[in-house]
């Protein structure tokens, strides 16, 4: 692992212990075992160095399609196991989940690249669900936003204390998200 790899892995590490605060090029340089100057040589600033871990993360999701659409037999199982995963990493990294969906007021090309390389995959997920007949025809970008904002909002108000199977809400997460693509199916009605 190079070092600009490293400082990335170190700066979630911080993240995941204590949000963006903790996160500072010193302390990620400390972390590493090099200078204080040295995570300037790959980052100018620190919101860069968030930039990278926030691609890093988008990475992982793409990927995570990958992986799931090679498990798993046809694209509606791929989906709904992609939207679930991405339930549990919002629950299970939630400085991460904010991060990556936060607002941005840097540029980052690498960012840019990795959302512009999730958004696809997921897109042509949706595209090849709706191929089969098991999601409506129309736009499969808007429709994968509305999947995403659905699986994003109950993730967020699962976080927040306002949704459970058996209490707030009377449903999970991934019990929303089944019951809107059952909705879509037609199964649902």
């Amino acid at each position: 692992m190079g070092t600009r790899e490293a400082l990335v892995v170190a700066a979630t590490a911080l993240l995941d212990e204590g949000g963006v605060a903790a996160v500072t090029l010193r302390e990620v340089g400390r972390q590493v075992g090099v200078s204080h100057n040295a995570p300037y040589k790959h980052f100018a600033s620190k919101e860069l160095l968030l930039a990278a871990v926030a691609a890093a993360e988008l990475e992982r999701r793409r990927d995570e399609i990958a992986t799931t659409a090679a498990r798993k037999r046809s694209p509606e199982a791929v989906l709904r196991a992609v939207l679930h995963h991405y339930i549990a990493w919002a629950l299970e990294r939630p400085a991460r989940f904010r991060l990556v969906f936060g607002p941005w007021r840097v540029e980052s090309e690498e960012l840019t690249k990795a959302a512009h390389a999730a958004q696809t995959a997921l897109v042509d997920l949706v595209a090849a669900t709706q191929a089969t007949g098991v999601l409506p025809p129309g736009d499969p970008v808007r429709l994968a936003s509305l999947l995403r904002a659905t699986a994003h909002g109950a993730a967020d108000l699962a976080a927040a204390g306002h949704l459970a199977e058996g209490g707030k809400g009377n449903a999970s997460p991934e019990q929303l998200v089944d019951d809107l693509l059952d909705h879509l199916n037609g199964k649902g009605r």
